[in-house]
C-alpha cells in the first residue's frame, strides 16, 4: 500500500512512524509512505500557503492554489490504475471506526490532506473522496488524525503483525471489546489467572473469551451492543 500525506510539517510523523508496527511494515516493503511538503506548491517566494478569511475573522486560512497543486502532482506520480482515496481528515467527517480501516486497508493508495491553522478554504473539500473525523474535538493540525489512520489500516495489511491472528482479537474487530489477556506470574497481590485459561481446552477457552468480551462491552462500551 501507498500512503501520501500532503502536510506542512512532516517532521511530526518521523518519531511515530519510525517505530515499531508502522517501521517494520515500511522495511518489509508491505507499506510505502510519502511526504509532500505543501509550501513546495506555493506561487510566492515567501513560500505563503495560507490568508486572512474574506469576511474577516480570527487566524488564517489555507489557500486552495498550493493543495490543489500538491494532490495533482501526487496523482501524477503514481498508478493512474490503482485504488486509491483522497482523505481530508476534519471534525465535520464520519467518525473513524475499525470498519472504516479494513475498508482503507482494501486500498492500493490513500492519499492525505493535512489541514492546519483555522482550516481550509472551503472550495479545497472538493478534492477530497471522503472526510473522516476521529472524534468530537479539534486538533491543532490535521497531521495527528493521519497518524492514527494510518496505525490503524497499517494493522489490517497483510503479514504487518506477527499473526494474522492478531488483529482478529482486537478491539473493534468483530465489533466488541477484546478479552482480558493474562501472563505470568498466575498470582499477582492475590488476583489469579482465571483457572480455563490454564486448563489446555482450546474449546472452553474460546467460549470464555467470547463471553468475557460480550460481558466487557456490555459493562463499558453498552452503545456498541445496541448497534448491533
Amino acid at each position: 500500500m501507498l500512503i501520501d500525506i500532503i502536510t506542512l510539517f512532516p517532521e511530526m510523523f518521523a518519531g511515530v512512524f519510525g517505530e515499531s508496527i508502522i517501521k517494520r511494515a515500511v522495511d518489509k516493503n508491505i507499506l510505502t509512505i510519502r511526504f509532500t511538503q505543501l509550501r513546495d506548491f506555493a506561487f510566492d517566494k515567501h513560500r505563503q500557503v495560507d490568508d486572512s478569511p474574506f469576511g474577516g475573522g480570527a487566524g488564517m486560512v489555507l489557500k486552495p492554489e498550493p493543495v490543489y497543486r500538491a494532490v495533482r502532482d501526487v496523482l501524477a506520480k503514481s498508478d493512474e490504475n490503482s485504488s486509491h482515496k483522497i482523505i481530508i481528515t476534519d471534525p465535520g467527517g464520519a467518525v473513524f471506526t475499525q470498519d472504516k480501516a479494513k475498508e482503507l486497508a482494501a486500498l492500493d493508495q490513500i492519499v492525505f490532506v493535512c489541514g492546519h491553522y483555522e482550516g481550509f478554504d472551503a472550495r479545497i473539500y472538493d478534492l477530497a473522496d471522503e472526510l473522516i473525523s476521529i472524534g468530537d474535538y479539534v486538533l491543532t493540525g490535521g497531521e495527528l488524525p493521519a497518524m492514527v489512520i494510518v496505525d490503524a489500516v497499517a494493522r489490517m495489511l497483510p503479514d504487518v503483525l506477527g499473526s494474522a491472528e492478531s488483529a482478529e482479537t482486537d478491539s473493534f474487530f468483530d465489533g466488541m471489546l477484546g478479552f482480558p489477556q493474562y501472563t505470568r506470574p498466575r498470582e499477582f497481590e492475590g488476583k489469579v489467572v482465571p483457572e480455563v485459561l490454564l486448563s489446555g481446552n482450546h474449546a472452553e477457552i474460546k467460549k470464555w473469551r467470547a463471553e468475557q468480551a460480550l460481558t466487557l462491552t456490555r459493562t463499558r462500551r453498552p452503545d456498541l451492543i445496541s448497534e448491533e
